[in-house]
């Protein structure tokens, strides 16, 4: 399993902006091949918001990212304050999982 990391930054107070974005994005993630969860978590006081998606393989993650970049850069990287980070990691251990 692997996990990739989308972090970008809006500015303080955003949280309803994040979460829309992520709204928009939930059914983009699930029609991707090998996804298999989002979690989505933010520091709203310095408006800084990230996705945590986890994929069944390394190649399913970075197909993500190549086939939706265009999209996240049009989309979040306007309003975005810097750049929007992504990076793929791969899943060794998980702890407490159901």
């Amino acid at each position: 399993m692997y996990a990739m990391w989308t972090i970008f930054t809006l500015g303080p107070g955003m949280r309803e902006t994040a979460d829309k974005l992520c709204e928009g994005w939930a059914p983009v993630l699930t029609s991707l091949k090998g996804f298999k969860s989002a979690t989505f978590i933010g520091d709203d006081s310095v408006g800084q918001y990230a996705a945590l998606s986890l994929w069944e393989s390394k190649e399913d993650a970075e197909a993500a990212i190549a086939d939706t970049d265009p999209k996240v850069q049009e989309q979040i990287g306007r309003m975005a304050k810097g750049p929007v980070t992504r990076k793929v990691y791969e899943v060794w251990r998980v702890v407490g999982a159901e």
